[in-house]
């Protein structure tokens, strides 16, 4: 018996220990445990979240609340090193690149358990973005790098991993995109907004490099104020960013602008779905639009998923007003005029979580 102790700690962890869960419930041989940080924890939305993606409940949740990074780091790892003694699991499985994925990989590793890193040898060379920090050092104590694209294969050689550690899998959260993609569309988010069968932009910005300081998310709110000038502009609005607009004094930027509360899984993916455009700074959602075909603008200087850029629908643009309005109208003259003609990646498949179990438990 192969015991997995698989950690989640935040939203995009859910969407991607789905697969993988569900691969293993699905091979003889393998005990598995769901340990849930709280490190993102609002009730109703891990609820929902856990609801649409069919997960099963959290064997422990930890409760750690937000906090400093620091603060929030330590009080993960003092409160999952019990957990660990008591579960005594073959693999400690980590997600992604949250600070839940760092310390638990840094107690395990302490302790001599192995981890398997989900998602490993993404890199943005920006070392100014705290999960960043959370991939180089998780990836360089992991036992088992599991990686979604062939760029993160060569980022990992590159720092001198060696081959026998790294396993290119594919992208473990197409897996859960393609099998609930039917589902999510059965949710009519689009009718329920009032932009069915229009043309109409979806957008998040939540990062604080584009939402802490006033004059940068004073030009993304123009931006987007212009764009709903000429359709619906649909801002699932996260708490931070809808706290600097009323610090801000921005609401007037944001008045043309459909402000949504954070949706659940299924909502956002039948709005992205349906989206003409999407304008946002999140990692996730650069994946999920190229596996939908739908053109990204992403708001930031580097992304650590190039492979959207090159294979997929994926652009990187200026957080300014600008250069959005400049990036905006090119995506449009382009859909327009059938110039938009987007791949998707190897191994996005829907098959990422079956070839992970299969790397952690070999025949």
């Amino acid at each position: 018996m192969t015991r997995l102790l698989h950690i989640v700690g935040a939203r995009p962890n859910f969407m991607k220990v789905a697969p993988v869960l569900r691969a293993g419930r699905a091979r003889p041989g393998v005990e598995q445990f769901l340990v849930h940080t709280g490190q993102h924890y609002d009730a109703a939305m891990s609820d929902r979240f856990f609801t649409d993606l069919e997960l099963p409940a959290p064997d422990v949740n930890l409760g750690v609340g937000s906090g400093s990074h620091a603060v929030q780091t330590a009080r993960i790892m003092t409160e999952f090193e019990p957990v660990l003694d008591r579960l005594a699991p073959d693999w400690v499985v980590v997600y992604g690149d949250v600070n839940s994925t760092m310390a638990c990989s840094l107690v395990a590793a302490k302790k001599g358990v192995r981890v398997a890193h989900v998602e490993a040898g993404l890199r943005s060379r920006d070392r100014g973005m705290p999960e960043e920090i959370n991939r180089l050092v998780t990836d360089v104590i992991a036992d088992l790098l599991l990686t979604p694209s062939r760029d993160a294969d060569a980022n990992l050689r590159a720092e001198g991993i060696p081959d026998a550690k790294i396993r290119f899998v594919g992208n473990v959260m197409v897996d859960t995109l393609l099998a609930l993609r039917a589902k999510a569309a059965a949710s009519a988010a689009p009718e329920a907004h009032g932009v069915a069968g229009r043309p109409y932009a979806f957008c998040t910005f939540h990062r604080p490099s584009n939402v802490d300081r006033e004059d940068v998310l004073g030009e993304i709110l123009g931006a987007l104020d212009d764009l709903a000038a000429t359709m619906p502009v649909i801002f699932a609005i996260h708490p931070r960013t809808r706290q600097r607009i009323g610090e801000f004094g921005l609401e007037r930027l944001a008045a043309r602008v459909t402000l949504l509360d954070p949706l659940s899984y299924l909502e956002t993916i039948s709005l992205v779905d349906r989206a003409t455009l999407v304008l946002t700074d999140s990692g996730g959602l650069q994946e999920e639009t190229t596996v939908l075909g739908v053109p990204c603008l992403t708001a930031r200087p580097n992304t650590e998923r190039p492979v959207t850029i090159t294979e997929g629908t994926n652009r990187l643009i200026p957080s300014r007003r600008a250069g959005i309005n400049q990036a905006v109208a090119e995506v449009l003259a382009r859909r327009a005029d059938g110039g938009f003609q987007p791949g998707r990646p190897e191994g996005w498949d829907g098959r990422a979580g079956e070839r992970i179990i299969a790397a952690l438990v070999p025949d």
